[in-house]
């Protein structure tokens, strides 16, 4: 039976992708629903221990409020 993935949430369709690993048209409906990467945000690879530390912080907090 053919699934209606546009009709699945993120979580759903993930969680069917897991149970069927050999659905690729599954795969790619769940990897074009991805932001475009003018929506990303880009990290360099940090050079100091602070960038790190800061570049932490910033993903913690756009962990965070993706959550609310």
């Amino acid at each position: 039976m053919k699934q209606d993935y546009d009709k699945m949430t993120n979580a759903e369709l993930r969680a069917y992708i897991l149970q069927n690993r050999d659905d690729l048209d599954a795969m790619e409906a769940f990897f074009a629903r991805r932001s475009p990467d003018t929506e990303a945000t880009w990290f360099h690879p940090p050079k100091t221990h602070e960038e790190w530390q800061q570049q932490i912080e910033v993903l913690r907090s756009m962990f965070e409020n993706k959550q609310d």
